[in-house]
């Protein structure tokens, strides 16, 4: 059994891997498409974070792949159908970084009111700047939130707790934390803030989803943060906005164009420009989130392979399961069509195979069924079950 993690994940993740029985190879930096095909030969386990992306080609040639661990919040860099489709199991990590992310806006929206980047660059070359222009507090300030998920309700908190009055921004019907209070336009929300931040997912209708138009209907000397997906802004506009003046300032860590390892060069139209603080996608990379993402997805992954739980899976139906398996563990991903289980038990029946247990759940076109099974001719209903039209994928857990 074999499992690749790319991308400098956290040592907890190869430990837990190994523990659960794993040869791991671990790469420091992301991989190309090509490089990915070869690198998955043999490999039922992956572990990626933001910059690997695992396209439907890596998936159709990657076929001993049964599951792939997201070691970040976001999947977009995953074919999501194509992966379940082929009955390959997807899991992410949409809690473990929260605060880290959140952490980190809060103390770039005061460095950036009290223009920190200026003075300390100052400092560093002699000039000794005591000054009070253009330096404000939080406290008081119209905090706005674009996206009111995980991340986004957290900041509310936390904002709120400092002083601000926190107003929020979302597609989805989203209960309000506190005193925060809902827009229902994003132009309501960018005509009433002085700080706007965005925390919007990735998926595709949210590219280029903030224009030079949105720049324009921000209040003039506003604050701007991108800490979500980098494809989302126009960072051109953001740089004429920073430029002219109608920007104070901005916090980036996300960005359209991001080296694939540490050490590669980036360029940004937004380098050298006053009160912009760049971060190379840093905002989930705290140790103690590193470590949390690892622990969760290799544990979930270990979990799967183990005893059959997509429990918190984003693209297969989810079924939990208990760890104690008896007998023989069927795994079953098929097409959601009706008749499907029948088929399944009258082959269960006909090979004298009884059945102890059986959950099953549907999700869009798949249906995921978990069965245990005791008796002589498990073998042989395996090889009937994978020949059934309706077979996605069937995989077999025996008991030790």
């Amino acid at each position: 059994m074999k499992a690749l993690l790319l991308e400098n994940i956290h040592p907890d993740a190869e430990r837990i891997l190994t523990d659960g029985g794993f040869e791991v190879t671990t790469v420091k930096g992301a991989l190309d498409e090509p490089e990915l095909i070869e690198a998955l030969q043999g490999v039922s386990l992956l572990g990626i974070r933001s910059k690997t992306q695992v396209t439907a080609k890596v998936l159709d040639q990657a076929k001993d792949l049964m599951a792939v661990g997201a070691f970040c919040i976001g999947t977009n860099q995953i074919d999501l159908a194509t992966a379940a489709a082929s009955g390959t199991v997807v899991f992410n990590a949409p809690f473990s970084n929260t605060r880290s992310v959140v952490e980190l806006v809060i103390g770039e929206i005061i460095a950036m009111a009290r223009r920190l980047t200026e003075k300390n660059a100052k400092a560093h070359a002699g000039e000794w700047d005591k000054s009070a222009t253009g330096s404000h507090e939080v406290r008081g300030r119209k905090l706005g939130i674009v996206g009111y998920g995980n991340i986004g309700s957290q900041l509310s908190v936390i904002a709120e707790a400092l002083g601000m009055h926190v107003y929020f921004y979302d597609v989805a019907d989203k209960l309000a934390l506190g005193n925060a209070q809902r827009c229902n336009s994003m132009e309501e929300l960018l005509s009433k803030v002085e700080v706007v931040t965005l925390h919007v997912d990735g998926r595709p209708e949210n590219r280029k989803a903030f224009t030079a138009e949105h720049f324009a209907m921000m209040r003039p000397r506003s604050l701007f943060l991108n800490l979500s997906r980098g494809f989302i802004v126009d960072v051109e506009a953001l740089r004429e906005n920073i430029l002219s003046g109608h920007i104070a300032g901005a916090a980036v860590d996300v960005f359209p164009e991001e080296p694939k390892r540490a050490g590669e060069k980036f360029v940004s139209p937004l380098q050298g420009l006053p009160n912009v603080i760049l971060t190379p996608h840093v905002g989930g990379s705290t140790q103690e989130a590193q470590q949390d993402i690892g622990f969760y997805v290799a544990g979930k992954l270990v979990d799967f392979w183990q005893t059959g739980t997509t429990s918190m899976s984003v693209n297969l139906p989810e079924v939990p399961t208990d760890n104690n398996v008896h007998g023989v563990r069927l795994l079953y991903v098929h097409k959601n069509v009706p008749g499907v289980l029948a088929k399944v038990n009258q082959l269960i029946a006909e090979h004298g195979v009884n059945i102890d247990r059986q959950s099953l759940s549907t999700k869009g076109e798949l249906g995921y069924a978990v069965t245990e099974v005791s008796g002589e001719n498990v073998r042989s209903l395996a090889a009937a079950i994978r020949e059934l039209p309706e077979t996605v994928r069937l995989r077999a857990v025996i008991a030790e």
